[in-house]
């Protein structure tokens, strides 16, 4: 059922279940052993704290939406952020934070509805938090981004990661392919992903302006698509008519459907293995990730020249070895 306060029709509000989500994450918080799954998180929280590390400044308070167990906080120092607020939907993720040399501060509270006042946060970070793909994911994320934007100071930094498109591409393809030669149809069972094209965009529309978007790729090698959904899901397991998977990161759409049978099950293995099978016997799985940086606007940020204003024309460029050259005699 749709979440409190939603209208009438599933995701009238938000295309994800949030209640749903929230299970997840306190579910998957809850297993023995969570590093197991965390070393995607953990990898891209270094990868997100790098780029935390190329701005040569100190931040008096920042903000970590959607922070989990503390994936990024873990690879900060005192010496880049004074103080780190972590927000998440998840208070076991909270409760299980690992150990920072930052002084922390934990709240509990769904990310789309950021409890702070505005301009209160000289950085805000998130890493792995979000998806996007249709339009009504489009209105979804950019009000998260509004959110974010409307909490920063002015010359404050957002910098944040997300699952790019190719995320999964070959668990997907294999589950579709299985679900339309067993069943005669497939339905979605992998949150959608976006695409590099949205998020320029996106920062634009909420108000970021100096921005910076790249792209990465981690692949990982499992024994199988068993594996695959294991490390995804942690158990797969039936909990309330909703698959409820050690990431904590199964499908939480309102169209999801509620399981996979055995016999499909065992085409997308077979499937898997055939077409992007290693020669070692294992099958590799792709993560896409989208890193994102903007800034709200302050009128001490340096700004483009205005259209027209150059006085030099490109196609001057093909001259400039030889006025090198004369300018040495």
């Amino acid at each position: 059922s749709p979440p409190a306060g939603a209208s009438s029709g599933s995701g009238a509000l938000s295309p994800f279940d949030r209640r749903l989500k929230r299970k997840q994450k306190n579910w998957a918080a809850l297993q023995a052993e969570p590093a197991k799954c965390d070393y995607l998180r953990e990898e891209v929280g270094g990868r997100i704290a790098d780029r935390v590390f190329d701005i040569t400044r100190t931040f008096p308070l920042a903000l970590d939406v959607g922070s989990g167990r503390g994936y990024i906080a873990q690879h900060l120092t005192k010496e880049t952020i004074e103080k780190l607020i972590q927000v998440d939907i998840s208070e076991n993720a909270l409760k299980n934070a690992v150990d920072s040399e930052i002084p922390t501060v934990s709240v509990v509270a769904d990310e789309e509805f950021l409890p702070f006042k505005e301009d209160t946060f000289d950085l805000v970070i998130s890493s792995l938090r979000y998806v996007l793909i249709t339009y009504l994911r489009f209105i979804f994320w950019l009000k998260i981004l509004n959110n974010i934007h409307q909490v920063l100071k002015p010359d404050g930094v957002f910098i944040g990661a997300m699952f790019g498109g190719d995320t999964l591409y070959e668990l997907r393809c294999s589950l579709q392919l299985a679900e339309l030669e067993r069943e005669g149809g497939f339905s979605p069972h992998v949150s959608p992903f976006t695409a590099v094209s949205d998020l320029g965009h996106l920062l634009s529309r909420a108000g970021f302006n100096t921005l910076t978007v790249d792209t990465d790729e981690i692949q990982v090698n499992y024994p199988g698509l068993f594996e695959v959904m294991e490390d995804l899901q942690g158990k797969y397991m039936l909990y309330g008519n909703i698959n409820v998977f050690c990431m904590g990161e199964s499908n939480c759409s309102w169209n999801r459907k509620p399981l996979l049978h055995r016999e499909t099950m065992l085409a997308a293995a077979a499937i898997y293995r055939e077409m992007y099978g290693n020669s070692d016997g294992s099958v590799p799985a792709t993560f896409q990730i989208y890193y994102m940086i903007g800034w709200k606007f302050h009128e001490s940020q340096a700004r483009p020249a205005q259209r027209g204003s150059a006085t030099v024309s490109f196609g001057d460029l093909a001259k400039i070895d030889g006025l090198l050259s004369r300018g040495k005699k």
